[in-house]
């Protein structure tokens, strides 16, 4: 069984390596770059318009939802909550680990480029939906092939294959990535913060009491909220979403304030090695430039779940009739999980000179502990607990609308019991070779994603400034809403309403 693991993990290897290094991260860049250029730099030009969107979406008055349509704030929270996972935290750690503070400016360069690649699927994905006969919004990548490049003959065989290639690859996908991985970390975390000598020294067929304790409870807590549908998974994301945000924000704060005076020395070294041939402060000495930026850019596009078409499966579901407008939404989600998250686990690191060998999962929570003497293991095992759940059930809710475009009867059902039933298994693997083979999963999920964004860019940028011609030039021009005749019309119509 051993060998065969091993053998698994050197295939697997080599996929992932083909995937990401060969063609995955130069693909991601080079569209997060055309996209940026298409729009002459929309997330610079528009910032302070497309910023200030979320937080008219808090304080916009609650209407009633139609039945499978949820608040662009919802669809946000619960996008977030697939992204904002335990990478945020551990990944950070790692990427510091082996590409040095370097490894942060260019993170920061591919969550910029990502920006406008999250934007693009997210136009695309509200223009080319639909809804089924059950008035539940359907979308995403295989709708979008489908209703573009499908519509012409020679392709049509090839959007199908994948369209459904797409679907497949995210169904497996959540079950790492959305799920043992996830389970994993917070099972080590909070038997690690919370220690019960006693219970975890008593085993059950050779397994650790205190694991099984934590399997029963996220089983039953994530089953909960699975089995209610995307109600309940968007409802509960928008509480508890900006509420975990502010929670690690405020906790990283804290420790960054605590050692103010080195902010200026840890931007520095984050600047000059960037672009140093050799790194100072990796846990390996004399890191090459090459390893430097190449860490970085996978976490920033790693972190970010732009280019893999997941979170659009999400925010199809959005009330919203302007493609444009959650397009914008999708530039937000990136800041947020990136520019902010992100940016403050390696602040935190930095600013606290922790020593860059220890392990990736300890780093963090070295920190804290220096600050929060006898809690700082705490606040982590608390914060991966909320990354890594909302984790979960935005995964599921992923895979959810990926099956229904299959149309296979009862797979919906079968699929949620099954994703449950998986969670306790998570509390007792070995999660090296469940990453490894969820990296090739996302990878896989991103090549039929941005074969449909690449081959639609120009109808991207005429969608853009048919939105900018009429907010900021007031042009009495027709919007761009919808493929379909008859949601072109109700949209436009109610757009009409709203502006009066």
């Amino acid at each position: 069984m051993s060998q065969l693991l091993v053998q698994l993990s050197e295939f697997n290897s080599k996929i992932n390596t083909f995937i990401w290094d060969k063609l995955g991260l130069v693909l991601l860049i080079f569209t997060g770059l055309l996209f940026t250029i298409g729009t002459n730099f929309f997330q610079i030009r528009y910032f302070f318009h497309w910023i200030k969107k979320p937080f008219e979406g808090v304080f916009r008055p609650k209407k009633k939802e139609s039945s499978g349509t949820i608040t662009q704030m919802q669809a946000l929270c619960t996008s977030l909550a697939s992204t904002i996972g335990v990478g945020s935290i551990v990944g950070v750690s790692a990427a510091i680990k082996t590409g040095g503070c370097g490894a942060v400016f260019w993170m920061w360069v591919a969550a910029f480029f990502s920006m406008m690649t999250a934007y693009a699927e997210n136009v695309l994905g509200i223009y080319f939906r639909e809804k089924n006969k059950k008035g539940i919004w359907q979308g995403g990548c295989m709708y979008i092939l489908e209703k573009s490049i499908g519509g012409k003959k020679p392709f049509k065989m090839l959007s199908k294959v994948l369209g459904i290639s797409f679907c497949i690859f995210c169904v497996f996908a959540s079950f790492g990535i959305g799920n043992l991985g996830q389970v994993n970390k917070i099972t080590e975390n909070i038997i690690y913060a919370f220690p019960l000598p006693y219970i975890s020294s008593f085993l059950v067929a050779g397994i650790p009491l205190y694991n099984l304790i934590i399997a029963f409870c996220l089983t039953l807590i994530c089953g909960f909220v699975i089995l209610g549908g995307l109600k309940r998974i968007a409802s509960l994301a928008e509480k508890i979403i900006p509420f975990m945000v502010m929670f690690f924000v405020l906790g990283s704060i804290s420790v960054i304030f605590v050692h103010r005076e080195n902010i200026v020395e840890a931007f520095k070294h984050i600047f000059t090695e960037a672009f140093s041939f050799k790194a100072a402060t990796g846990a390996v000495s004399g890191l090459t430039l090459k390893t430097i930026i190449t860490t970085g850019f996978k976490r920033g596009l790693f972190s970010t779940e732009a280019g893999m078409g997941s979170t659009v499966l999400i925010n199809i579901s959005s009330d919203v009739k302007e493609p444009a407008v959650q397009g914008m939404w999708g530039i937000f989600q990136v800041f947020v999980d990136t520019f902010l998250i992100c940016t403050m686990t390696a602040l935190v690191i930095l600013t606290s000179k922790v020593p860059l060998t220890l392990a990736d999962s300890v780093m963090v929570t070295e920190a804290f502990g220096r600050v929060f003497a006898g809690f700082g293991n705490k606040f982590v095992a608390i914060s991966i607990f909320m990354f890594a759940f909302t984790s979960i059930i935005g995964w599921s809710q992923y895979a959810v609308s990926a099956l229904s475009y299959l149309n296979l009867p009862y797979a919906e059902k079968i699929y949620k019991l099954a994703f449950i039933s998986v969670i306790p298994l998570g509390t007792v693997i070995n999660s090296e070779l469940t990453w490894s083979i969820c990296d090739t999963f996302n990878g896989l999920m991103m090549l039929p994603n941005l074969t449909a964004i690449l081959f639609l860019f120009p109808f991207v940028i005429k969608i853009s400034r048919n939105y900018t011609d009429r907010t900021f030039k007031n042009k009495k021009i027709t919007p761009l809403l919808s493929f379909d005749r008859h949601i072109q019309l109700k949209h436009q119509m109610a757009l009409k309403r709203e502006n009066k």
